[in-house]
């Protein structure tokens, strides 16, 4: 890797073994999600709520994307979000390489690819804090249809500071690998190192870059959809917050007519 250019630059710590920050930054992110899921998992209640409160999102995911999900152009690159960012799937053997291979990250792949894991990780990390508050919420809130329980667990949980860096974190994502689309000869790359990255424990990363790469280099430019998405989701999170609640549940309500049980 070095001969390609692919140098990072390490500092010592205290003990003087190498450290890298982009690994630091991957490793903490897994460690709070692995801390959540271990207190859900002791918690059968809260587990099966936390599923809820994500089936759901994931059914205003594709209703509030239902047309970029049948575009030709972007119908890759929402999806992609759909299971990687938004859906209910379990992504704990996801996490568990991510943690445990947190160097190994650093050391093995390029330095934008390793940029993208940790926004990855930063995502998923803030993402799942948020769905574990919402969860809380859930269980001491059970009355009314489910898009009037969850405003109502939204508005409880409160931290708009925390929604819109979510958003923020999500589209600089979307950036990163959009920039990896434009590196030369990445792809070729990727492809190479499906047998170390797999050696290395890494199959479910090297699955999510490659399926990311593609994704995006489909659009041929992401522009469009990245300011689709922060549009969608600004509004989305204005309204939770700021519209009467009748309206907001209106709102919803018939957003999810066609995808979701009310």
């Amino acid at each position: 890797m070095h001969s390609c250019g692919f140098n990072r630059a390490l500092h010592l710590d205290k003990l003087g073994v190498y450290m890298d920050p982009v690994a630091d930054r991957i490793r903490e992110a897994m460690q709070a999600v692995s801390l959540l899921r271990q207190s859900r998992m002791a918690d059968p209640e809260l587990h099966a709520a936390c599923l809820e409160v994500k089936r759901f999102q994931a059914q205003r995911f594709t209703a509030t994307y239902a047309d970029l999900l049948d575009s030709p152009r972007y119908q890759q690159a929402a999806h992609f979000f759909l299971n990687e960012l938004y859906g209910d799937k379990d992504y704990a053997q996801r996490d568990q390489q991510f943690s445990r291979i947190a160097n190994t990250i650093a050391r093995l792949f390029p330095k934008a690819v390793v940029e993208t894991a940790a926004a990855l990780a930063e995502v998923h990390a803030l993402t799942e804090a948020l769905d574990d508050r919402m969860a809380q919420q859930w269980l001491l809130d059970r009355a009314g249809g489910q898009a009037t329980r969850y405003i109502r667990c939204w508005r409880a949980v409160g931290d708009m500071a925390a929604r819109q860096r979510q958003l923020q974190v999500v589209l600089h994502l979307g950036q990163e690998l959009d920039h990896l689309t434009h590196m030369r000869g990445l792809r070729s790359l990727l492809k190479m190192m499906r047998t170390p990255a797999a050696a290395a424990g890494l199959s479910a990363l090297q699955n999510f870059l490659e399926v990311g790469f593609d994704a995006f280099a489909r659009m041929k430019g992401t522009t469009e959809f990245l300011n689709v998405v922060e549009a969608r989701e600004s509004a989305l999170i204005h309204s939770l917050f700021n519209d009467e609640a009748v309206a907001c549940e209106t709102f919803l309500l018939q957003l999810l007519a066609p995808t979701a049980p009310h």
